[in-house]
């Protein structure tokens, strides 16, 4: 029994010397692994950051496509916003002209009717003596006078006067010389067609009226009409007998009232001759 018992002892330092020789052993290689450790989580490292390099770069891409495309949807919705304004503009414009061509259309049939009247009253009380001339249908005139339109329109011959030429602009103001024009062709119609009958109409374009205190058309073309009137009454030989005013308003255009010109040479006052001659 002593004889095993003493065994174990002479086991033990061996073993100690054994582990005592493999520690030292083992610590010898610790730096080297935490050494290449730390290389590999230094470079895993560089590795992330510069993804995040990346990533923060394609963020300010993307940052700065959406402030472009934000300044685009709010331009586009700008454009949208002026087109739909322009849209209401123009049906606001249409009901305007739908409603003038109506209401021309009542103050036409209106003043065909009152000419109608005074005509078939004229006649009954007799004031005056209609008989036709039918040589005014046979030739036009033969009317001398610088920049003055005549032309023959069925059986009526028409002597435009150009509004330009009449009244100060915006105005049924005579201007200065105009009446001196207005003479010279009275002068003519009377030596030309003496008796005849003849009508002072005027004229507008389809312009908006902005004439103080005229409200329309027909009252601004009446009173052109009134105005070239009172100069062939008083100063002419024509007698007011021959004479009528009429105002067509923007009823009877002759030229297209798209462009300018088309509408200023609408504006006019027209003396037409009739084929019937006048007598008391």
């Amino acid at each position: 029994m002593r004889r095993f018992l003493r065994a174990p002892k002479l086991l033990a330092p061996l073993g100690l010397l054994t582990l005592a020789l493999l520690v030292p052993a083992g610590c010898s290689q610790n730096p080297m692994v935490l050494q290449g450790q730390v290389q590999k989580s230094q470079q895993e490292q560089l590795a992330l950051t510069r993804q995040n390099e990346q990533l923060q770069g394609r963020t300010n891409t993307l940052d700065r496509d959406n402030q472009e495309l934000g300044t685009m949807l709010a331009q586009s919705r700008q454009r949208a916003k002026v087109l739909e304004d322009e849209m209401a503009a123009v049906r606001d414009q249409l009901t305007d002209v739908t409603t003038q061509l109506a209401k021309a259309r009542e103050e036409r049939d209106a003043s065909d009717n009152r000419a109608k009247a005074m005509t078939a009253s004229m006649q009954r009380h007799g004031g005056v003596t209609i008989s036709p001339n039918s040589s005014v249908q046979q030739t036009l005139p033969s009317i001398d006078l610088p920049g003055i339109e005549t032309r023959r329109d069925g059986d009526v011959i028409r002597i435009v006067l150009p509004a330009d030429r009449l009244f100060d602009p915006g105005t049924a103001r005579l201007r200065v010389g105009a009446d001196k024009l207005i003479t010279q062709v009275g002068g003519e119609l009377a030596r030309v067609y003496p008796g005849q009958r003849i009508g002072v109409e005027g004229h507008m374009d389809n312009a908006p009226v902005s004439m103080a205190p005229y409200r329309n058309h027909h009252e601004v073309s009446v009173a052109w009409a009134v105005a070239v009137y009172n100069v062939l009454t008083t100063q002419s030989r024509l007698p007011s007998t021959a004479l009528f005013v009429t105002g067509h308003g923007a009823n009877h255009p002759v030229y297209s009232n798209g462009p300018a010109d088309g509408q200023q040479r609408n504006r006019r006052v027209e003396l037409v001759v009739y084929p019937e001659r006048v007598g008391g």
